[in-house]
């Protein structure tokens, strides 16, 4: 039987195409791959008897990355964002490692490492500079990013995430939605767990026939020991956690509903950034923020990235 969220992705990847973005695959180091969605104009075809397309040139306009969550890859996550945001920027949505193809034989899980994987195959991508969008899992990444390479990271905006996953949010933000461990929360292995994740991680009430989550399911859930692996590498101890004085701007775009990440954690978190922090929460909106309400987020992030020098 055909796998209807499979059969989708042709679909999906000519949209990318149409708005201005192709796939290209990066070798970070032997052993790791990363894919990249990037602007077409960067990427020439490949020459007869080569296998990948070459990139062509640096980007042309300024660079905007675009880093997913934990439920899907990239092109996934931000469907409704890119068409919005290529006419003005150069769009890299990056497949985190263990999200679409991207894989490597290390045996690191922790954001650092995907910070600095990304970040590699950025450069090999000719970006020397950029503002980033992290969401949730990917807000974390963002961070990072910013933390360990000020002088590239221009600004960012970050949604549903926290600085770093602490034992006490973490235990505290699994009790309040009902749930004992995140991989629990994140890694569904059946069609109740992931109706499950969605009540909790939208404002309305989402119907799909069963026949979808569990497309859904086989499709976006690949990689399940690595990804556990993933969650486990991203808890660090009270003791252990510091904030980091970033120099950038950065705006906090939440969903006032959001049941995973909460309000008062994003207010907690401005307070901890300081001055360079902004708030700006979107009504009707939970953690998916960007897929329930994508035309005012839309509107909201191209606000604040018009507003920067």
């Amino acid at each position: 039987m055909v796998n209807l969220v499979a059969a989708q992705k042709p679909l999906l990847h000519r949209l990318m195409k149409m708005a201005g973005v192709k796939h290209h695959t990066v070798e970070i180091e032997p052993g790791t791959v990363m894919n990249f969605w990037v602007p077409t104009e960067t990427v020439k075809k490949p020459k007869k008897g080569e296998k990948e397309p070459k990139i062509l040139s640096k980007p042309t306009k300024p660079v905007l990355v675009l880093i997913h969550g934990f439920a899907a890859e990239g092109i996934v996550t931000w469907q409704f964002q890119v068409g919005a945001l290529t006419k003005k920027y150069s769009v890299y949505i990056p497949d985190l490692l263990f999200f679409g193809s991207s894989t490597t034989d290390k045996p690191d899980r922790s954001p650092k490492f995907q910070a600095e994987c990304l970040v590699t195959g950025l450069k090999k991508l000719g970006v020397e500079k950029c503002k980033v969008v992290g969401f949730s899992y990917g807000g974390m990444v963002t961070f990072k990013i910013a933390e360990l390479y000020p002088d590239m990271v221009e600004a960012m905006v970050v949604s549903g995430s926290i600085l770093a996953m602490t034992d006490s949010i973490s235990e505290s933000t699994l009790s309040s939605i009902g749930f004992t461990s995140s991989s629990e929360l994140l890694l569904p292995s059946s069609v109740e767990g992931l109706k499950a994740l969605l009540a909790v991680a939208t404002y309305r009430k989402l119907w799909f026939p069963g026949r979808l989550h569990k497309d859904f399911l086989e499709v976006m859930f690949t990689d399940r020991k690595e990804r556990a692996e993933l969650l486990e590498g991203l808890v660090i101890s009270n003791k252990d956690e510091t904030i980091p004085s970033f120099r950038q701007k950065i705006h906090l775009l939440w969903g006032e509903n959001d049941q995973i990440f909460n309000l008062q954690l994003a207010q907690n978190m401005k307070e901890q950034l300081g001055d360079n922090a902004t708030f700006q929460g979107i009504t009707k909106a939970g953690h998916l923020v960007h897929l329930e309400r994508p035309c005012v987020y839309n509107r909201c992030l191209k606000r604040f990235l018009a507003s920067l020098p």
